[in-house]
């Protein structure tokens, strides 16, 4: 794997390089490891707020719809019992929480793990910055993608300062964009490409390095 990418302008043209230290592009993949914490992440985006009301909750009298005997019919005890129209559901869905508990030590890792493999792959990308002037425009950052990543998925990572590049990506159904900060396994696996700005890679490598330095 290379160890140094080349660094993009605005215009598409090479202004220069970035190492890709390997503490953080070239760890082993541990895919066990991603599965669980990619499950664990989507699990906790659920709502969990589906509900079902049982006999006690729907509406109907608790008499009995008809004498016991004489009729023909089946005995029944309530409209409310599950078998009649209108009647409870039997183990329904109940407001319940999915969050899975996830180590930070694993989140970390299965991202590094994630990354390293696009690495691998040489589907990590830097640029200097996805427009070249002081407005928003999204004609400049589509033609900046294109000429940078050939795949139809998009991971754009960006500093919290760049307002006008966010402004310029962010209606284009294919690109995702997130902080450098919010970077996480999941958003890397589900795209094809992922392209840094050149602050957000900075920052990206010196809050990992700084994280390998207190651990160690």
């Amino acid at each position: 794997m290379a160890t140094s990418i080349d660094v993009f302008d605005a215009a598409g043209k090479k202004s220069g390089s970035v190492e890709l230290p390997a503490e953080i592009f070239d760890v082993q993949v541990n895919v066990p490891l991603i599965h669980q914490v990619v499950v664990a992440q989507l699990a906790a985006a659920r709502q969990g707020t589906h509900k079902t009301k049982n006999r006690g909750e729907v509406s109907g009298a608790g008499r009995k719809p008809f004498k016991q005997k004489g009729t023909g019919r089946a005995r029944q005890g309530s409209i409310r019992a599950p078998q009649m129209t209108g009647g409870g559901i039997v183990h329904g869905p109940t407001p319940r929480d999915y969050a899975q508990r996830t180590p930070k030590k694993m989140i970390a890792a299965a991202l590094l793990g994630s990354l390293s493999d696009r690495a691998r792959g040489e589907r990590i990308h830097v640029v200097e910055t996805l427009i070249a002037g002081d407005a928003p425009s999204t004609k400049d950052a589509v033609a900046l993608l294109s000429s940078v990543a050939t795949s139809k998925h998009v991971l754009v990572v960006t500093d919290r300062a760049d307002e006008n590049g966010l402004k310029s990506v962010r209606n284009l159904p294919t690109v995702h964009t997130i902080a450098f900060d919010q970077l996480n396994a999941y958003d890397v696996l589900v795209s094809d490409d992922i392209v840094f700005t050149k602050a957000a890679f900075d920052s990206f490598v010196a809050s990992k390095t700084k994280k390998e330095e207190v651990n160690a």
